[in-house]
């Protein structure tokens, strides 16, 4: 879980800030979703190595910088990512005041930013465990704060989540297609494993999009 961090990290490296990209979770109910086509999802699932997941030795939440950083606008990772996927958001300069989320975990509409945390879609725990645990400090930090990785939800559905892949937490039935197709986006992108359940989890969410 990701929506506890408050802080900005200092002195990031270039690195980091060179590899995030925009934000492509939808933005909320009613709005446009820019997800993966389900079957550009399928062939990315194809395509991730099945393996067993690693050990949980030498993680923590440091290993990904564990605040959030400056972007280049000046503000916050959680604040930029509150502009991106919201919808007729009210905010003046880095403090967003109000606007109209929606929660992928839960579909919950929200018009209270103060109501949402900010999480780590694949969790970092589980990204250490399938392959983040060989990359280098800088590669982590990027991770934790790209915003292709990072979802505005309800207080109370990040806290249910915890660090499990798929099938050991599944979002409601209605979220569950586009769950699957930033999920699979993610370990795509970042070249993580997945297991035989989880890759068989994924196929199945993936059957309900339409």
């Amino acid at each position: 879980m990701a929506g506890t961090r408050t802080g900005v990290a200092a002195g990031i490296t270039l690195f980091a800030l060179a590899t995030l990209t925009a934000c492509t979770l939808p933005a909320t109910a009613g709005g446009d979703s820019h997800a993966p086509l389900p079957s550009d999802s399928a062939a990315q699932l194809a395509s991730l190595k099945i393996a067993a997941a690693g050990p949980m030795t030498g993680y923590s939440r440091d290993r990904f910088g564990g605040d959030w950083i400056t972007q280049p606008d000046g503000c916050d990772t959680r604040v930029d990512v509150l502009k991106a996927q919201g919808k007729d958001v009210n905010a003046k300069g880095c403090t967003v005041n109000s606007g109209k989320w929606l929660s992928l975990y839960d579909g919950q509409n929200v018009t209270s930013p103060h109501d949402l945390d900010i999480d780590h879609l694949v969790p970092e725990a589980e990204a250490w465990r399938t392959g983040a645990a060989k990359w280098t400090q800088a590669q982590r930090v990027a991770f934790a704060n790209d915003l292709d990785e990072l979802v505005a939800v309800t207080a109370h559905s990040n806290r249910s989540k915890g660090d499990q892949p798929p099938p050991g937490y599944l979002p409601v039935e209605s979220e569950r297609c586009d769950y699957a197709t930033h999920w699979i986006k993610v370990k795509d992108k970042y070249k993580l494993t997945i297991s035989q359940s989880e890759h068989d989890a994924l196929t199945q969410m993936l059957g309900t999009c339409h």
